[in-house]
């Protein structure tokens, strides 16, 4: 593996690695240090090579979090990000699957996962406690931050293969379980081994570090040389203000922040001159959100970037200039991954037609963790079935027109309706349950949920609400609920969504 951290702890150290905005920030050495000296508390609690290593912390412990990740590898061991807002049977699903022996938590997500790893963990980590508070009671042996990162902080690595796993990134199941992404050291840097370099440039960045883009933060920037600015929380105001005083040369948002940004007030009024590279990723973006950003940093490479958890290092680069000139595009696939559209016969199809798009990279594919038979599913004579339907023009760049999968992208968040509707149609007084996305301002689409009742039984949308949220990230719990008769349905049996799409279509929750 290339651990590019230690080279930048041996040439930079007393540079500012990561900065989390409120909260505090660390040098290269201090990240470095920290992850040799957590390492080796993993392995002296028991974890074996290639054991699993569930970090589960709120975004405030950034710095935490990432001193995790990396202890994780050091140790031999594979990261297994977790979404903090998860259900507590959704991190049950996660931890027993990934079959993880180590955990890193914070206050109450502490005590849930020690509860839940009960007899198969080694060693909880509390990144959340104050010094000299008593550890939770888990029947899970509980080490302190300060224990977990005291001690011999000089180089330590396990040694692992290139084709070693490296993380579990766990995405929205189509079968109403999240499935695990399979990542292995060999496909898990979007830049590969580069000479360290500084350059004190700024990356200004909001989303998750659990996510895809979450990941690429972690190493992506500094093989550029650059410090990262992390929001843990993203808010509008405060986003511009730290664009104005940090001076960023790059910014990488969600299409939900790019919307919450141009709707505010003091946009048109705010600083961004120094941002010479604007990407947005994890959705498409109305070709009006990219050229009112356009507008604002004239000089900036503004794009809706496109990429996926499964594809790993294949994704697309929009040269600058030509995302205003090519509304709707999300740019050129980078070499050396290649893009085709087809039809339904997996025939490639011209330009300018819609169809699936397929993607291939070059090395081993990303598989689902466990699951073969979703892995046969994902991948077709070596090309990843994306679900996306696109097109691609003359010039070769990809248009993302609609998605073959039934997936609702609310607020950057993937939430497959099947996942939702395996949920709510366990309440009691519900029969059937379809749910869809409806466009939204903000969000890009929220959730609707057709309901029928059981005769004789009632329930309201507050109530099912509070039932989802008991089993479901908040993220993935519908808002909207529109109590029916009955679901229209083809001469097969097959629920007629389009139809109900088109019943919300016109009013955006």
């Amino acid at each position: 593996m290339d651990d590019h951290l230690a080279r930048m702890a041996e040439e930079f150290g007393d540079r500012t690695a990561f900065a989390v905005v409120d909260v505090g920030s660390m040098t290269f050495a201090e990240w470095d240090g920290a992850a040799n000296a957590m390492a080796r508390r993993l392995v002296e609690a028991g974890l074996q090579p290639d054991g699993r290593v569930g970090i589960h912390l709120r975004p405030e412990l950034a710095l935490h979090w990432l001193v995790s990740y990396s202890a994780a590898h050091r140790a031999g061991g594979v990261a297994v990000p977790m979404n903090p807002r998860l259900a507590p049977a959704e991190v049950t699903h996660m931890l027993e699957h990934s079959g993880a022996s180590a955990v890193v938590a914070d206050g109450d997500l502490l005590r849930s996962d020690g509860d839940l790893g009960a007899g198969r963990l080694v060693t909880l980590i509390d990144a959340g406690s104050e010094a000299g508070t008593p550890p939770p009671d888990t029947g899970v042996p509980v080490l302190s931050w300060a224990e977990a990162t005291a001690g011999d902080r000089s180089t330590f690595q396990v040694p692992r293969a290139s084709d070693d796993l490296a993380d579990i990134l766990y995405t929205s199941g189509t079968t109403g379980r999240p499935k695990g992404v399979a990542v292995r050291h060999s496909n898990g840097s979007m830049i590969g081994k580069v000479e360290p370099n500084w350059t004190g440039a700024g990356w200004v960045h909001a989303s998750p570090l659990f996510t895809f883009a979450g990941i690429a933060l972690v190493y992506t920037p500094m093989k550029l040389g650059m410090q990262v600015i992390y929001q843990p929380r993203f808010d509008a105001d405060r986003w511009l203000r730290v664009v104005e005083e940090e001076r960023p040369m790059a910014v990488f948002l969600v299409p939900t922040m790019a919307h919450l940004l141009i709707d505010n007030p003091h946009f048109a009024d705010a600083d961004l001159s120094s941002v010479q590279m604007c990407s947005v990723g994890s959705a498409p973006l109305a070709p009006y959100v990219v050229e009112r950003l356009q507008e604002k940093m004239p000089d900036a490479l503004v794009s809706n970037n496109y990429g996926m958890t499964e594809a790993g290092s294949a994704y697309c680069v929009m040269p600058k200039g030509e995302a205003v000139k090519r509304p709707g595009s999300v740019g050129q696939i980078a070499p050396p991954a290649v893009v085709r559209i087809v039809d339904e016969h997996d025939e490639e199809l011209p330009p300018d037609t819609v169809g699936e798009v397929r993607l291939q990279m070059p090395g081993r594919q990303r598989e689902y963790f466990e699951d073969p038979e979703a892995t046969a599913e994902m991948w077709r004579d070596g090309w990843l079935v994306t679900g996306d339907l696109g097109k691609l023009d003359a010039d070769g760049y990809l248009y993302i027109v609609g998605r073959s999968k039934d997936v609702i992208i609310r607020g950057g968040n993937n939430v497959h309706a099947t996942d939702v509707e395996h949920v709510l149609v366990q309440h009691d007084a519900v029969k059937e349950v379809a749910v869809v996305g409806a466009p939204h301002p903000v969000l890009g689409e929220d959730l609707v949920a057709f309901v029928v009742l059981h005769p004789g039984m009632e329930a309201d949308g507050g109530e099912l609400r509070a039932f989802g949220l008991e089993q479901l990230a908040d993220y993935k719990v519908p808002r909207q609920y529109v109590f029916i008769d009955q679901l229209p349905r083809n001469p097969t049996g097959k629920v007629v969504k389009p139809e109900l799409r088109a019943r919300v279509a016109a009013t955006p929750a």
